[in-house]
């Protein structure tokens, strides 16, 4: 469906996962039970993490944010994408899309930047025990965890402004089942030069230093481990950052290839959107399997939290 090249688009149609209805309501199914699987996995996180007075540590603080924004991320784009398998109608309005983009990437960003506040949680926590509790404050840890929010959130807003002040007077199909930055660029009739350049320089320096962050910080921690004598030692200390380490290489490894490139109508649209999968909804649900399976202490919590519910259920 599209729009001549005199007419302003006032809405956007979003390219679904598939027309045929054989394939579209098995994708319903299953994409509402990973939805429902990333709600309360991340839920029982944050409740278990809330309830356990031991787990109110700077490490557990940031899991719970953590834990919020898989929860909020998928919500953006999920609720729309099954509206759109169910119906024929695959429209969203002009403001509809531009929030979608605003909050998407505003939440990403903002996982993107707490990711490497955790890595550098971890790296006083190995590498200055001592020091630990006096650098990773409440009042520091509070500091650190509003800085990356409002740095998500305001480099959302430079980029949001930024790809929709172009002017989309061509086709409106977006190559992907929500709005995205560079899907809506690539519709734009007038220059883009600008709004890519701005994603590859200012996404580039933000996300490369953001994972500089990350680098650095476990290049420190496992030459710290490796100096530990007792095996057991260096277990322990690896058992506390290979959680957060495998989420990193999930996260991380997407959302650069889906953001630092050129933006072109070359790439397969297919491939984007299992890269946008990936990081959108998979490592959501995956991320609360991934910390509850190799951390103790969120194990023990849980399963008191369970324990509680059913004995509440028998009352």
């Amino acid at each position: 469906m599209g729009i001549c090249n005199q007419t302003t688009v006032t809405q956007f149609i979003l390219i679904g996962l598939s027309d045929r209805p054989e394939v579209r309501y098995p994708l319903f199914v299953v994409f509402t039970i990973i939805y429902q699987v990333t709600l309360v996995g991340n839920g029982i996180i944050l409740l278990a993490i809330g309830t356990e007075k031991k787990l109110h540590t700077p490490m557990y603080y940031f899991l719970a944010n953590l834990s919020l924004l898989d929860i909020l991320c998928p919500s953006v784009t999920v609720p729309k994408m099954l509206e759109n398998l169910l119906t024929e109608k695959h429209s969203i309005s002009y403001i509809g899309c531009a929030l979608q983009l605003y909050f998407l990437v505003a939440l990403v960003g903002t996982e993107v930047f707490l990711l490497s506040v955790m890595a550098y949680d971890r790296y006083v926590a190995i590498c200055f025990p001592l020091r630990y509790t006096l650098i990773i404050t409440k009042v520091r840890c509070v500091q650190l965890t509003a800085g990356t929010w409002v740095a998500g959130f305001l480099n959302s807003l430079l980029h949001t402004v930024s790809t929709f002040r172009l002017s989309f007077c061509k086709s409106n199909q977006v190559n992907q089942y929500y709005c995205d930055i560079p899907p809506v660029v690539a519709l734009s009739c007038s220059s883009t030069y600008v709004a890519e350049m701005l994603i590859l320089v200012e996404a580039g320096i933000l996300g490369s230093s953001a994972f500089l962050v990350i680098f650095i910080s476990y290049f420190d921690i496992i030459s710290t481990i490796l100096k530990i004598q007792s095996a057991e030692g260096k277990r322990k200390a690896f058992s506390t950052c290979a959680s957060h380490l495998l989420v990193v290489c999930l996260f991380g490894g997407t959302t650069i290839f889906t953001y630092v490139r050129p933006f072109s109508n070359q790439h397969s649209p297919a491939r984007d959107r299992l890269i946008s999968m990936l990081y959108g909804i998979i490592t959501p649900m995956l991320n609360p399997m991934i910390y509850s399976m190799r951390n103790t202490e969120v194990k023990g919590a849980i399963r008191r939290l369970l324990y509680q519910k059913a004995c509440l259920q028998q009352v």
